[in-house]
Order: C-alpha cells, then sequence, then structure tokens
C-alpha cells in the first residue's frame, strides 16, 4: 500500500553535500518508523539512520554521526537525509525504508517498505 520514492542522488566530490528525499504515498506518513539503509558496490545493505514517526528520536550507524542528518515532513508525506563532508566511503545506492512498528529497528528485515533507491556517487 505504501509507496516510497527516492531522489537527490549525484554524482559529487569529496567534501561535499547532498540532500536525499524520499517521498511517501498511500499512506499517513506519521505512522511509521522511517529508514535509511545504503548499499555500496561489493558489500551487503547497511543501516544508516533512523527516525521515529514524529521525528523525535533519531539514530545513525557510527560511521555517518556528524555527518548526516535524518528528518521528516509528515505534512509533506516527506522524509530527508542531509549529507555533509562526504568521502568515497558514502558511495552506494540509498534506500527509504518504512515499517509500521517500533523500536530499536537497525536491521533491513525490520522493514517491510522499500523505494527503488538513489545513487550516490562520491569522487576523490
Amino acid at each position: 500500500q505504501v509507496q516510497l520514492v527516492e531522489s537527490g542522488g549525484a554524482l559529487v566530490q569529496a567534501g561535499g553535500s547532498l540532500r536525499l528525499s524520499c517521498a511517501a504515498s498511500g499512506g499517513t506518513l506519521s505512522s511509521y518508523t522511517m529508514a535509511w539503509f545504503r548499499r555500496a558496490p561489493g558489500k551487503e545493505r547497511e543501516f544508516v539512520a533512523t527516525t521515529t514517526g514524529d521525528g523525535g528520536r533519531t539514530y545513525y550507524t557510527d560511521s555517518v554521526k556528524g555527518r548526516f542528518t535524518i528528518s521528516r515532513d509528515n505534512a509533506k508525506n516527506t522524509m530527508y537525509l542531509q549529507m555533509n563532508s562526504l568521502n568515497p566511503d558514502d558511495t552506494a545506492v540509498y534506500y527509504c525504508a518504512a515499517t509500521p512498528y517500533y523500536g530499536r529497528m537497525y536491521s533491513s528485515t525490520d522493514y517491510g517498505y522499500w523505494g527503488q533507491g538513489t545513487q550516490v556517487t562520491v569522487s576523490s
């Protein structure tokens, strides 16, 4: 029922910034825990960040703390990932994910709704 579409991926140089967006339809965004995951070449899909339905709590993987910020605008049914100080290790396809449940959800198996992904490439 819930459909997610990511946008904002691009080719950027190291040290640059990007803002990814995830537009949702078919559901009320405030009812869902949301997250960003990424899959780098030759790597498994990994957790990046998550936020509660009201945006009151956020959690980040250690490698992006202090550089990335997850946020949401429920009135617009949109979630964002602001990425600063990008480095080549951030190169990956970034995916938006959602679940109607709540708690400590840092695994891809916790999420049942996924977008198609948006490519982020960081050159050195």
